[in-house]
């Protein structure tokens, strides 16, 4: 009787084989996983571009602390000479007590007139004391102000590169999990995504040349950023070829006049926020808590966009929730 179950179990399997469910469901999880680390990857990068801004901000306060404190210092040793200078000066002028020196006198008129040019001296040497001291204690604030920049920026370029560490071993385990997958799967996978890519290419292009745009800022930044439609994504893009999300909102609001920095959460801090009911083509919309991502609205329920490494420049619909990223607000520029 087992021998019959074995025979038709082994016929069933011959009929109708598992293994391609098994491979399909294994290259869906796969590809899966890779994009989450693809996109972990991005969150990460655009972690390290506000980290970049906030260095790049410490050393300029450092280098104008720097400029200050040698002005302070110069400022500080001339004070230093003339103080030398009275000091020598009123020596010579007081050697001795003043009643002594008037009872001694020949001519007492003289003699006060002299004393009173000590007086002087006294008082310029008073002042040029407490402008020592005024320099010095200045020189001192600049100098603990100095060590403290210089340490918070050391603090700073670790977690850069603990960011930047981070990104790059999500996209080191997404290629891990690529290359484990047996070839066929592995090229089944890629041309799965090269189709995909494909589609959204072509759909991309087709709705960018439907948008007529207007002289505002929004739209002449709009339409930059819809020419780059197809260019790679490359962490710390900003063109004329590859771009990562903040990379491209920079870069196509400054042919349009206006200023940003490179990282989506400091662009958050720019514009006036409106809601995304009243949106208009230009508007940035912004996503994931903390901040790390950011899209520029096309209208017609649609924005455009650099995502993450594995992806081009594209254009898709606008949702309040972009993967696990929630949307947080637009700024309209």
């Amino acid at each position: 009787m087992f021998k019959k179950i074995a025979l038709t179990l082994s016929a069933f399997i011959l009929l109708f084989p598992i293994t391609p469910a098994i491979a399909a469901t294994t290259i869906f999880s796969a590809q899966r996983e890779v994009d989450q680390l693809r996109t972990l990857a991005a969150e990460k990068y655009e972690a390290a571009n506000v980290v970049k801004i906030q260095i790049i901000q410490l050393q300029r306060e450092t280098r104008g602390l720097l400029k200050n404190s040698k002005s302070v210092r110069t400022k500080r040793d001339e004070a230093r000479q003339l103080l030398s200078r009275i000091a020598i000066e009123k020596y010579k002028n007081d050697g001795i007590g003043e009643g002594f020196a008037l009872l001694f006198s020949a001519n007492p008129t003289q003699y006060l007139s002299d004393a009173s040019s000590v007086e002087l001296i006294a008082r310029k040497y008073a002042m040029a004391l407490k402008s020592y001291m005024t320099y010095q204690q200045r020189l001192v604030a600049n100098q603990l102000v100095l060590t403290d920049r210089t340490a918070n920026v050391r603090a700073q370029q670790i977690r850069l590169s603990a960011e930047v560490t981070a990104a790059q071993m999500a996209l080191t385990k997404a290629e891990r999990i690529l290359s484990s997958l047996k070839v066929g799967d592995r090229k089944r996978l890629l041309k799965a995504e090269k189709a995909r890519e494909q589609k959204i290419f072509k759909r991309s292009k087709i709705v960018a040349k439907s948008y007529v745009g207007d002289s505002s800022r929004g739209s002449k930044a709009l339409q930059y950023a819809l020419q780059q439609i197809g260019d790679i994504y490359v962490w710390g893009g900003a063109g004329p070829t590859r771009w990562d999300c903040s990379g491209l909102t920079l870069r196509s609001f400054q042919r349009s006049g206006v200023s940003l920095p490179h990282s989506a959460a400091v662009q958050f801090n720019y514009g006036k926020s409106v809601s995304y009911k009243v949106l208009k083509p230009g508007d940035l919309l912004f996503y994931g808590r903390p901040i790390s991502h950011v899209s520029i609205y096309m209208g017609g329920g649609k924005m455009v966009q650099a995502p993450r490494a594995g992806k081009k420049v594209e254009v898709v619909s606008f949702t309040l929730q972009f993967g696990s990223k929630p949307f947080i607000g637009a700024k309209r520029l």
